[in-house]
């Protein structure tokens, strides 16, 4: 599975990058540092990622103006976006769910609770069927 990972925090990357390794996952990542990055990507003709897991709270273009970006796309829309993010703001909830997200996922504060959140993720999306590109 592909995954393309969206996060400008250099501590939650290695955090992620961390928990990953530690999975043994078989999954292939993909980074960027922010949602211009991450949409340069996907419209790169590159290889599509399965799943997409978005940081809401990023500079230049935030979590929910690269969904909103996202969702007008043909080709791309329909990829699955979890949020993994720190906001429990319920209005980010909501509006992230109105764009059409596919989950969102608050982090822990706690290195195991990331773990273990994570490695469900995973799992859940390994057993789904995905769009393929």
């Amino acid at each position: 599975m592909y995954i393309l990972f969206i996060e400008d925090d250099a501590i939650e990357t290695m955090k992620f990058q961390r928990t990953m390794s530690k999975l043994e996952s078989k999954h292939t990542l993909i980074e960027a540092k922010n949602g211009e990055e991450a949409l340069e990507y996907l419209e790169s003709g590159k290889s599509l990622p399965d799943i997409i897991l978005l940081d809401l709270n990023m500079p230049r273009m935030n979590g929910i103006e690269f969904l909103g970006i996202l969702k007008q796309h043909d080709k791309i829309k329909f990829l699955p976006t979890i949020i993994l993010t720190t906001s429990e703001n319920r209005d980010d909830l909501l509006e992230c769910y109105k764009i059409g997200i596919a989950g969102y996922i608050i982090k822990p504060l706690k290195y195991e609770d990331y773990e273990t959140k994570l490695k469900t993720v995973l799992e859940y999306w390994d057993i789904n069927e995905l769009v393929k590109a």
